[in-house]
């Protein structure tokens, strides 16, 4: 077992490409994938005023720790990446070090985690666009309609180029993150630089409180790690993918961190409560006397979400093609085209998963910030349980390909924990009888409906 694990991370350099145009993808490409399927603009938007209904003036803090809980992750994801690269992303990692079963489990968890996160991102994008066409066209725009586009034209993009892909989301994002940041210089200048004190000794913190709020910071983050989908299609992946994970998990902690503290700045200043606008930034662009930017960041908050959408179709196309070549899935989904280099069958059902996911709760009707909310919480059990295989089988695959050390198992032992602890606060936190049993049960039943699956492709395999 050991000798057969360790060949399989000596042949990791050539990297069997799946039929994906190998090499294409640079180093700020790659990180584009990651920074996309987080959707740094949505968080400041949608995400931040949550987390202050519950932390308050802590809400910084909470930020922070979610950011210590990611770097965790990222430093597991890392050093896999430096001794493993394929476009099975965290699936290859546990599926080729841990017994079949919990591959399995990684590769299903994965999939409803990026599958998810596209529905709620695309009900986000439809919340924005629906906003936009009633404050400049006056017109109640179809929601099948908005949800169609946006799957039908991140499912092409997807389709008709890698690379293309990754610069649209690159530029998508960069002019989003540009525009929040001018707003909150505009902020500092407008009120003047100070220390806020309520928020640095975090003034009315309770503990009971920071369970529920890390939960929902920490759903600001998930897909940070998906570059590593892309490793078949990065250059020289092994340096390129671990550095992309690190320099994303840094780059957005920091980013949220100064989004939150600057936003409870800004509405303390004004006397109101973050917690009851649905559109902070815009606010606060119109109080720092640039009001036209507060339009511009609800366009880019669509535009991001829309990103994040191409983003997750990307990820869970090359994972599919991954599920199929262990025959978790039909063999049809592990072709790709000559021409564009990919997967066309696994993008189509990728994006097809995400628009159904969307439109069967819009007809029920559920509005798009509870779509929002509610794929966004089922996501977060699918990364929770992705991370902790994919820490727990670390130590085992650096033993294996002769780089075992103490250190790197402990902070291995520490992500597991603490990803169980996240899980237990989700659970332990939850308002309402929805979140806190209806979206488990789900969660379970779905991940009890892949583990047949397995079993009955494993026997059939087993038979021939």
């Amino acid at each position: 077992m050991a000798d057969s694990t360790t060949n399989t991370y000596a042949e990791q350099p050539a990297t069997k490409n799946y039929g994906l145009h190998a090499g294409v993808l640079g180093p700020v490409e790659t990180l584009a994938q990651s920074v996309s399927a987080v959707a740094p603009t949505a968080s400041p938007s949608l995400t931040i005023p949550l987390v202050f209904a519950l932390a308050g003036n802590a809400t910084w803090f909470v930020y922070l720790l979610a950011t210590i809980a990611i770097l965790l992750v990222g430093f597991c994801v890392s050093r896999f990446a430096r001794i493993s690269a394929s476009p099975g992303s965290l699936y290859s990692y546990t599926s080729s070090t841990l017994p079949p079963v919990f591959g399995a489990i990684a590769a299903w968890a994965l999939l409803l985690a990026y599958v998810a996160t596209g529905a709620s991102v695309a009900a986000g994008a439809l919340y924005y666009a629906v906003i936009l066409a009633q404050q400049f066209l006056h017109w109640a725009a179809p929601a099948l309609l908005i949800l169609a586009l946006v799957c039908a034209i991140a499912a092409y993009i997807a389709w008709r180029d890698v690379k293309l892909s990754a610069e649209v989301m690159l530029w998508i994002e960069a002019i989003s993150v540009a525009i929040i940041l001018i707003i909150l210089a505009a902020l500092a200048f407008h009120f003047g630089l100070r220390l806020d004190w309520d928020q640095l000794s975090l003034k009315g913190m309770t503990f009971p409180s920071l369970g529920p709020a890390l939960v929902l910071a920490i759903f600001s983050f998930v897909g940070f790690e998906s570059a590593t989908s892309l490793g078949a299609e990065a250059r020289d992946p092994l340096r390129t993918i671990p550095r992309a994970v690190l320099l994303c998990a840094v780059l957005i902690g920091a980013f949220f961190m100064l989004c939150s503290y600057s936003q409870v700045l800004g509405f303390h200043a004004i006397g109101g409560k973050l917690s009851d606008t649905t559109s902070p930034l815009h606010q606060l662009a119109a109080i720092g006397g640039i009001a036209p930017l507060g339009v511009a960041i609800d366009i880019g908050a669509m535009v991001s979400m829309f990103a994040c959408v191409l983003a997750c179709i990307n990820a869970s196309s090359r994972l599919l093609i991954k599920m199929a070549h262990e025959r978790l899935m039909p063999r049809a989904l592990e072709r790709t085209g000559k021409r564009h280099g990919t997967p066309g069958a696994a993008i189509f059902i990728a994006a097809t998963l995400i628009f159904l996911g969307t439109v069967v709760l819009t007809l029920r009707p559920v509005s798009p910030l509870d779509i929002y909310d509610l794929a966004g919480s089922l996501s977060v059990f699918g990364f929770l349980t992705v991370y902790a295989l994919m820490a727990a089988a670390l130590p085992f695959a650096r033993r294996a390909a002769g780089q075992h050390s103490m250190g790197i198992a402990a902070i291995s032992a520490i992500t597991v924990i603490v990803m169980l602890l996240i899980a237990i606060f989700d659970l332990q936190s939850a308002s309402d009888a929805i979140h806190g049993r209806t979206i488990p049960e789900i969660y379970l039943v779905y991940l009890i409906l892949g583990l047949l699956i397995y079993f009955l492709s494993h026997r059939r395999t087993k038979a021939i």
